[in-house]
């Protein structure tokens, strides 16, 4: 709640709505001109009676009609990250059901205010949890790795202007390490580009600490959430040679009778996979089949895997 407020109140600063107040024995009626920031819109919110939803669809449909009146067309509420969202039963808790409720209330009112979430797999089957008409609320779309040529032109297009370009090597070498992934172009890119204004040259072994850094920054705490058995599952996973695409429980079963550590059955990797769903380390795809919530985390599995070999 806090969150969408402050949000909106970034797009509806600029516009204002007249309150009239009426007469009284010792005051004229006037006219106050109120300006749509976010200490009004969050005393607006407080003073509506009901419900945390009824108070965010009143403030919504209040700024509406002063955007309308001034000729605007609506607002997108954009967010990343989006399958972080979750309802905590346990805690009496839900935030995502409540803003899903809200924006299908105010939209079937027609105020068009738009929202857009972006996230990792697991989200849309969130979403649906939450509330089964999400299936009909949201258009889909789904964004997979970039082709060899569009990664080549992630890569250089940003920096055409600019007095320092990567080698043909150095962009190979970007394509091949971060599979494709735009975030994990943006994020090589980043660490390339500072080291070589820093004098540093673009070598195996800068590769190596670049990659490391993105190992400790953005897979190490999903990592962490896994017990160490599930993490000997992700292992016999990660060494499939479909790891980054679908897999099943029968794939994973024969495979840990090879893998050098005591074996899985097929209620206990059903059981394990149920569990990762539930921590955002997989989710299941259709039937029978499943993925790695996370791009590239087979990659780092193995890394981590050959680290433990060398100590």
């Amino acid at each position: 709640m806090t969150r969408l407020l402050a949000d909106l109140s970034v797009a509806t600063s600029g516009y204002q709505i007249t309150e009239q107040r009426p007469a009284s024995s010792l005051v004229s009626p006037t006219t106050i001109v109120r300006r749509l920031d976010h200490q009004y819109l969050f005393s607006v919110y407080q003073n509506t009676p009901g419900l945390i939803g009824d108070k965010l669809k009143a403030v919504l449909e209040l700024s509406w009609e002063a955007i309308k009146a001034a000729g605007g067309r609506g607002i997108v509420f954009a967010y990343d990250e989006a399958q972080n969202l979750a309802d905590h039963a346990q805690k009496e808790q839900y935030p995502l059901s409540m803003l899903l409720d809200t924006f299908q209330s105010i939209q079937r009112k027609g105020v068009p205010y738009l929202l857009l979430l972006t996230g990792l797999p697991t989200l849309f089957p969130k979403l649906v949890e939450a509330r089964t008409y999400s299936e009909r609320m949201f258009h889909v779309i789904t964004l997979d790795r970039l082709e060899p040529a569009d990664s080549k032109a992630a890569i250089t297009k940003p920096i055409e202007s600019f007095r320092m370009q990567f080698t043909q090597a150095g962009i190979d070498k970007i394509v091949e390490v971060s599979g494709g992934y735009p975030y994990f172009i943006q994020f090589i890119c980043r660490e390339c580009y500072d080291l070589v204004l820093g004098g540093e040259t673009l070598d195996e072994e800068r590769f190596t600490s670049i990659v490391a850094k993105l190992d400790n920054d953005f897979f190490s705490g999903r990592w962490a959430k896994a017990t160490d058995r599930q993490r000997d599952l992700m292992t016999v996973i990660a060494n499939l040679p479909n790891a980054e695409m679908e897999f099943s429980v029968q794939e994973i079963v024969e495979a840990s009778k090879t893998a050098g550590m005591k074996s899985f059955s097929n209620s206990h990797v059903n059981q394990m996979l149920g569990s990762l769903v539930a921590a955002g380390l997989v989710f299941k795809n259709r039937y029978g089949r499943y993925a790695f919530a996370v791009p590239l985390l087979s990659h780092f599995i193995l890394r981590q895997a050959d680290l433990l070999d060398r100590l």
